[in-house]
């Protein structure tokens, strides 16, 4: 009796581990550039996209203002930081911290 339940919950983990494997987390990050760190908890980071233009085909950069929550304070200005997506946390703010690629000069 022991052994079909060993089993089936041995089944059950490497179904587990194959499902997490299958689907990956399917949320956005972006890098950027920290240009504001006014607010407390938020720093505005600009991501620019490089994208070449329908007609034109000519490289076009885009920039996208992204709020991100910085629960500890700890960017400045300058910094370039990985951000990843998350729930909404405010109005505005839908992105959060991963970590800080490079510290300002």
């Amino acid at each position: 009796m022991a052994d079909p339940k060993v089993e089936t919950s041995e089944a059950a983990v490497t179904a587990a581990e194959t499902t997490s494997a299958a689907r990956p987390n399917r949320r956005k990050v972006r890098e950027g550039m920290v240009t504001s760190v006014s607010m407390d908890k938020t720093a505005v980071v600009v991501s620019t996209d490089r994208v070449r233009h329908r007609r034109y085909n000519k490289t076009v950069q885009r920039n996208t203002r992204l709020y991100v929550h910085d629960e500890s304070n700890e960017l400045a200005v300058g910094d370039r930081v990985r951000v990843q997506e998350t729930r909404p946390l405010s109005k505005i703010k839908r992105w959060r911290l991963v970590e800080i690629l490079e510290r300002a000069r």
